[in-house]
């Protein structure tokens, strides 16, 4: 049996849960929910499927140090930082190079620092069901998640034909990807029961990947061989910084999943969330009579709907309406919880002027 893997990727700039989370501090390095930092905990729900020694992350250069101090269990070595972002397709290249210099007939999944999951046995079934056939088949496998409403912020996969069944979960062959829809498209994805989120956790084997990429996208296979060859070395952190300047960005999707033909989706039943702005919170704390979510030292004074969270002084709020406020890190935000996606703008203007830095 071939040997199996994990790639986490864990290269987030914190934007979207700003102020308490920062470029140098993102969202993986919180325990945002839970305990523990989200990183963390991706790496706890693989226990009992791949080894901490097989488990490798793929962060920012600047987030090595505090990505080992975050996720203690793993190798020190098994964490890497890329020199600049260049979307998930390099760091998908980047994990299948370190998987190949290791095992070449390895499979591996490809899994994100910063979502939330429940019911794991679950999920541990549909990423071994999915190695397994992976391992016998030459397919790339993405989980897709069953829709429990007409989501408006994440992409979808409309699914087709059953294709096997696997540690009891269902996997049906992929017909497309599509990008995140408006409400009422959502609504007919829902009606259809063939649609479901896509959740950009992938499961393949090393020559799966690279055939792929050597059809679809010949710059991220010729990044993979190359980066292997340096990975054998102990020098992946070399080869990365002759490598990474040069190459274009392009995310996974683009560059395989929206191409291939020989995709295939678990039909992923366990709870999952991407946790991807501020307003998320409100399904992971409970909720006071008025419909507030407060998180910390909070008081609140016929006030309803918030989300509040200031964990360091008190923080109160009267007599206002689905609002965000957050004091964290020295910095106070109030924003309209439908504008929750502007933060992530916020951000970006205040490092154009420089003021960003400044409060890091």
């Amino acid at each position: 049996m071939a040997g199996r893997y994990a790639v986490i990727m864990a290269g987030g700039k914190g934007e979207r849960f700003w102020p308490l989370s920062t470029s140098r501090h993102p969202k993986q390095l919180l325990a945002l929910v839970g305990d523990k930092p989200l990183i963390a905990q991706a790496v706890d729900r693989l226990q009992g499927l791949v080894p901490p020694e097989n488990v490798f992350v793929v962060t920012n250069a600047d987030l090595v140090d505090a990505t080992r101090e975050a996720a203690p269990s793993l190798p020190p070595e098994n964490i890497v930082g890329e020199p600049v972002g260049r979307d998930t397709a390099a760091a998908v290249a980047c994990g299948g190079a370190l998987v190949k210099a290791r095992d070449e007939n390895g499979v591996f999944a490809i899994l994100t620092a910063d979502q939330v999951m429940g019911d794991l046995d679950v999920f541990s079934a549909t990423l071994k069901g999915g190695m397994d056939l992976a391992e016998q088949n030459d397919i790339l496998v993405t989980i897709g998640i069953e829709p429990t409403y007409p989501a408006t912020g994440f992409g979808y996969i409309e699914s087709g034909t059953r294709f096997d069944t696997a540690e009891g979960v269902e996997f049906r062959k992929a017909d497309r990807f599509v990008e995140k829809p408006d409400e009422a498209t959502a609504a007919q994805y829902l009606e259809t029961g063939k649609f479901y989120w896509n959740s950009g956790m992938f499961i393949w084997s090393v020559a799966a990947l690279e055939k792929a990429f050597g059809a679809h996208c010949p710059a991220m296979r010729e990044l993979m061989d190359t980066l292997a060859g340096y990975a054998r070395d102990g020098k992946i952190v070399e080869g990365m910084a002759a490598t990474y300047p040069d190459l274009g960005k392009i995310s996974i999707d683009y560059a395989l999943m929206e191409k291939a033909g020989n995709i295939v989706m678990a039909c992923g039943t366990f709870y999952w969330d991407d946790v991807g702005a501020w307003p998320a919170l409100e399904s992971h704390f409970e909720q006071d009579r008025c419909g507030n979510t407060p998180i910390g030292q909070v008081e609140t004074l016929d006030a309803h709907g918030n989300i509040v969270l200031s964990k360091d002084r008190l923080t109160a709020v009267i007599g206002v309406s689905d609002l965000i406020v957050v004091q964290a890190e020295g910095v106070t935000l109030v924003c309209p919880k439908d504008r929750a996606q502007d933060i992530k703008k916020m951000v970006i203007a205040l490092r154009e002027t420089g003021s960003y830095d400044a409060l890091l």
